[in-house]
């Protein structure tokens, strides 16, 4: 039995924490529809792992939340109502803001160089009209914003909520990009100047724009009993994050 938080390897040296992210990514990208099956053998197969890794991630994305398990019947994909899916850009507006506060009080000299990064990256590229990669930018924005924090609980509960909103709602890109960096940039510079209370003030009035930004959307469920869900597709172990 493995601890919590250990993660389990196959023969093969693939640990459950790359298959983990392997299927939470196909579940965020729709490829596994909500309410749709997880089998563990075809999972394997799809992954080229065993099964021992499989398992270990299933129950993982379990206690995540993003899948749920039914006695005598395995593991399927949760189906999220819109309630919940309304408590998740709740709860943003109260994590996101308390997130920014505590890393204008514990960011690091790392964080900031590459949060000051994204933030020209994004502004040139909002300039210049080339949107296409904002909402990447936008998210490792978040990311790094979430790990200067310092609390690596208080991160981890950002990063799932940040998964589930994307698994949930598709993000509109901002009707003013160039807007919107700027934002990302009044933020950077509070967090440079350790100013807790404006950062916090920022990050709400970001998170409170959510309305207008997000729409719901369900996949649709591919074609045939199985359609191509369990294709075949190897765990990247090099690049894959927990």
């Amino acid at each position: 039995m493995s601890g919590a938080g250990e993660a389990v390897h196959d023969g093969r040296g693939i640990s459950s924490q790359a298959v983990c992210t392997a299927i939470r990514d196909d579940i965020v990208s729709g490829a596994f529809p909500p309410g749709s099956r997880l089998i563990e053998d075809l999972l394997a197969r799809r992954y080229g792992v065993s099964r021992v890794p499989v398992r270990e991630a299933l129950r993982t994305l379990a206690s995540e939340g993003f899948v749920v398990t039914r006695r005598h019947a395995g593991a399927w994909v949760a189906e999220p109502t819109r309630a919940e899916a309304a408590d998740l850009l709740e709860v943003r507006a109260l994590l996101e803001p308390l997130g920014a506060a505590r890393a204008a009080q514990r960011r690091t000299e790392a964080h900031l160089k590459v949060l000051r990064g994204l933030v020209r990256i994004g502004r040139e590229r909002a300039r210049t009209g080339r949107t296409g990669e904002l909402c990447q930018l936008a998210d490792w924005f978040d990311e790094t914003l979430a790990q200067a924090c310092g609390s690596p609980s208080l991160a981890a509960l950002l990063t799932q909520l940040r998964r589930k909103i994307a698994w949930v709602y598709a993000a509109e890109p901002p009707a003013r990009p160039v807007e919107t960096w700027e934002t990302h940039g009044a933020l950077v510079d509070a967090v440079v100047r350790r100013d807790a209370e404006r950062a916090r003030e920022l990050a709400a009035a970001r998170a409170g724009r959510f309305p207008g930004e997000f729409r719901l959307w369900r996949p649709v469920p591919p074609a045939g009993p199985h359609g191509d869900s369990h294709r075949k597709r190897p765990v990247n172990t090099v690049s894959a994050r927990p």
